[in-house]
């Protein structure tokens, strides 16, 4: 069971970069980016999809993939964003199962990435 739970943890931190670097084009805003915290909480909903799959995404996964895509409009936002991701999964175990449910979410979600979702992002050429 716990490791399920740091599974979830990696796939969910996964989806929160995607959607963090998905906005690379978009017009710099003024604001903080959002906390370790809020995107855990933004993320949570992603969990059983990311974990077991399905059909469909659960449209409260959605929402907060929408909203962290939406967040983040500086490059330091979105790399603070992709290092907030990439230090909640240091030593995380994952399968390739669920990093290709956590791949799927942003485009089943009708969000646009130009990139493949990986454990291996290099925050620091994040734009």
């Amino acid at each position: 069971m716990a490791s399920n739970n740091l599974v979830v943890r990696l796939v969910c931190c996964a989806i929160v970069c995607a959607a963090a670097l998905s906005i690379i084009t978009t017009v710099p805003k003024a604001e903080a980016a959002v906390s370790c915290g809020q995107l855990t909480n933004e993320l949570m909903p992603c969990l059983s999809y990311i974990l077991y799959g399905g059909n469909t995404v659960p449209q409260g996964c959605c929402n907060g993939v929408r909203t962290v895509f939406n967040t983040a409009r500086t490059t330091p936002d979105r790399q603070a964003v992709c290092n907030c991701i990439k230090s909640s999964i240091v030593g995380v175990p994952y399968t390739n199962f669920n990093i290709i449910n956590a791949a799927a979410v942003p485009k089943k979600c009708g969000v646009n990435i130009s990139y493949q979702i990986s454990p291996n992002i290099d925050c620091s050429r994040v734009q």
